[in-house]
C-alpha cells in the first residue's frame, strides 16, 4: 500500500497542485488523466522517488519495490541485450553475494562472543530471509520469455542494445522492470514504441501478473483494457474515480453538469442578495437583514466549476485532387538490406479513396514498404503510382526532422508561398500555437506540440494520396480524435502505419498484415483482423 499524502508542488510561487492525498493498494490499475500541463508526469516522478515535492510526502511499507519507466531513456551500450535485461536481477544476485561474504568471514573469524561476530549472524539472517523469500526462477528462461513477448527474436539477444533504435531500448527497459516483479509498476506512455501483438502481450501482463500500476497514457485502448480506477488531476487537485476511463469520462461529464447547475444556483442567489443590500441599504428597519446578509457574502465559499480543455485543433485537409483509379499497385516487390530479407513477393492494389492500414511486430517491413512507395530506397520488382498522384507523407521520425534552431513561426513560414503566407498566425493558431508559442523555437516545444507543428507542414499542400508512419504518438487523446476525424473526412487515399486500436477503429477497412517476409490483405476493419487472428492463432495451436 502506497500512501500519498498533502502533496504539493510549486514553481515560482505558482501552484502545479496542492494538498493531493490518495492511496494506491495492491492489485489497484490506475489510469493518471489531466490536460497536457496539469502535472501527471511530475506526480509519478515523485511516486518513483526521482523527484522531491514542495510539501507532503509519499509514504511505503518496508520493503517495498517501485519501478518506472520514463518516457526517454537510454540503455548501458556496453552489454547484449540479454545481458542488459538481466540486469533485472542484479538485486538479488547482491543479495547472493552478500550472502556468501559474510558466511565465508564466519567460517574464519574466532571472535565468536564478540558484538561484530553477532552484528554479522544478524545481518546473514535478515538478509537469508529476503533472498528465501524470492520466489525460485529459472533466471535465462524469465528473460527469454519476456524478451519475445515484447517483440524480439533469439537473434537479437547477443546483439549490442547500442545497435538498436530509441523504441526498442525502451522495450528492453520494460522487459527489466517486468521481470523485477515490483510491487508498483510507474508507467509513462509505455505503448509509444510499442506494436499491436506486443501491446496485446504487455496487456496480458499487467492484468494477470503485475501487482499495482500506474499509468499514463493517450492509448485510449490500451487504458480501458488495463485499468480499474482514473485518478484525475485537474485545477491543481485530483479526482479519483473507481471506474474505467471511458466509465470516468461519463461520469466527469455528470460532475461537471452538477458543478455547472451548483455554480448557477450560486450566483442566482449572490445577485439576489447583492440587490437586497443595495436596495434597502439606506433603510433603518432593513438594517440587521443587510448587516446579516453582508456577513454571509463574506462567509460564502464559492463555488467552482472544473476548467475544460477549449482549445480546439481545427484541422481539415485541403480537397484531393482527383487521381487515377489505383494509387498504388504492387507485384512481385522484394526488398533485401544485405542478406537479410525484409519481405518477398508483396502482390497488392490499393484503389481511390480506400483507407488502409500497415500493422505487424517491428521490423517486419512496414516502413520500409513506405519507403519503397515514396522511392527513398530501391527494391525489386514493380510498385506502380497511379495517373496524377500527389502524395503527403508523415514520417515516423517526421518530428524530430524539423530544424530546432528555428521558431515554430519561421518553421512555417519557410516553406509557404503566396497569399498563404499572410495568414500563418492563424495557420498556427488553428492547431493551438498561441501568440506566446508562435516565437519559441522547436527545440522546447514537446513532443506533441512537434507532432502538431510537422502535421501543419504536411497540410500546406492539397495532396490526394496520404501516408502516415506513426501519426499518433505523443498526440494526446483529444488531438487524436481531432485528427482521426480529419481523416475520415479526407476525400483522397490514405495509408497509415500504427499500433493505435483505437484510431484505426472506424478510419480503416482493410487491414495489411507484415509477417514472416510476407505481407497479408485482410478485409476486415482493425477489431475485426484482430479477431480473425487469435482464431487464426488457436488453430495453429490445435494443428501442432
Amino acid at each position: 500500500m502506497v500512501l500519498v499524502d498533502g502533496l504539493a508542488v510549486e514553481f515560482g510561487g505558482a501552484a502545479l497542485f496542492s494538498d493531493i492525498s490518495f492511496v494506491i493498494n495492491p492489485k489497484d490499475r490506475i489510469a493518471l488523466m489531466g490536460k497536457n500541463g496539469a502535472g501527471k508526469s511530475t506526480l509519478l516522478k515523485i511516486l518513483a522517488g526521482v523527484r522531491q515535492p514542495t510539501r507532503g510526502r509519499v509514504s511505503t511499507p518496508k520493503d517495498f519495490t517501485i519501478a518506472y519507466l520514463p518516457q526517454h531513456l537510454m540503455t548501458e551500450d556496453e552489454r547484449t541485450v540479454f545481458e542488459e535485461t538481466a540486469q533485472a536481477f542484479s538485486r538479488i544476485h547482491q543479495l547472493e553475494e552478500e550472502i556468501a561474504s559474510i558466511n565465508n568471514q564466519l567460517t574464519v573469524r574466532t571472535d565468536y562472543e564478540s558484538d561484530e561476530y553477532m552484528q554479522l549472524i544478524e545481518r546473514v539472517s535478515a538478509l537469508s530471509e529476503k533472498f528465501y523469500g524470492v520466489e525460485e526462477i529459472n533466471y535465462d528462461a524469465a528473460v527469454e520469455k519476456t524478451l519475445l513477448g515484447l517483440g524480439f527474436v533469439r537473434s537479437d539477444f547477443n546483439r549490442m542494445t547500442s545497435e538498436f533504435s530509441g523504441g526498442w531500448r525502451m522495450r528492453i527497459e520494460l522487459a527489466k522492470i517486468l521481470l523485477q516483479d515490483p510491487d508498483l509498476i510507474l508507467l509513462d506512455e509505455p505503448t509509444n514504441h510499442l506494436d499491436i501483438d506486443s501491446v496485446e502481450w504487455f496487456e496480458d501482463f499487467l492484468i494477470n501478473s503485475a501487482k499495482a500500476v500506474v499509468v499514463i497514457s493517450h492509448d485510449r485502448a490500451f487504458v480501458d483494457n488495463i485499468t480499474n480506477r482514473t485518478i484525475e488531476i485537474t485545477m491543481g487537485r485530483t479526482y479519483d474515480y473507481k471506474a474505467t476511463y471511458s466509465h470516468y469520462l461519463e461520469l466527469r461529464k455528470e460532475r461537471r453538469e452538477q458543478q455547472q447547475k451548483q455554480y448557477d444556483d450560486q450566483q442566482k442567489m449572490i445577485a439576489e442578495t447583492k440587490e437586497f443590500i443595495e436596495r434597502f441599504k439606506g433603510t433603518y428597519s432593513k438594517t440587521l437583514q443587510v448587516q446579516s446578509r453582508v456577513k454571509m457574502l463574506e462567509k460564502l465559499e464559492l463555488v467552482e466549476v472544473d476548467e475544460v480543455d477549449t482549445s480546439a485543433l481545427k484541422l481539415r485537409f485541403p480537397p484531393a485532387p482527383r487521381s487515377g483509379s489505383y494509387p498504388v499497385i504492387a507485384e512481385n516487390v522484394s526488398k533485401s538490406y544485405g542478406e537479410k530479407l525484409i519481405f518477398n513477393d508483396v502482390n497488392f492494389t490499393i484503389e481511390r479513396g480506400e483507407k488502409v492500414a500497415f500493422v505487424g511486430r517491428n521490423g517486419e517491413g512496414k516502413s520500409t514498404l513506405v519507403k519503397c512507395i515514396m522511392e527513398e530506397t530501391g527494391f525489386e520488382g514493380n510498385l506502380q503510382l497511379g495517373h496524377n498522384v500527389k502524395i503527403g507523407y508523415f514520417a515516423q521520425n517526421q518530428a524530430s526532422l524539423l530544424d530546432e534552431e528555428l521558431t515554430v513561426f519561421q518553421t512555417i513560414d519557410d516553406i509557404t508561398v503566396g497569399d498563404i503566407r499572410t495568414k500563418i498566425r492563424d495557420i498556427l493558431g488553428a492547431f493551438m500555437f498561441g501568440r506566446e508559442d508562435i516565437d519559441k523555437k522547436v527545440k522546447v516545444l514537446s513532443g506533441g506540440e512537434r507532432t502538431r507543428l510537422a502535421m501543419i507542414k504536411l497540410l500546406l499542400e492539397p495532396v490526394n494520396l496520404l501516408i502516415l508512419d506513426e501519426p499518433t504518438n505523443h498526440l494526446d487523446l483529444k488531438t487524436k480524435d481531432i485528427l482521426k476525424q480529419a481523416l475520415v473526412d479526407f476525400d483522397g487515399t490514405l495509408i497509415v502505419v500504427s499500433h493505435d486500436r483505437d484510431f484505426l477503429n472506424g478510419l480503416v477497412k482493410k487491414v495489411y498484415e507484415f509477417g514472416n517476409r510476407k505481407v497479408a490483405e485482410h478485409l476486415e476493419d482493425i477489431y475485426g483482423f484482430l479477431k480473425k487472428k487469435k482464431m487464426e492463432n488457436l488453430r495453429e495451436i490445435e494443428r501442432k
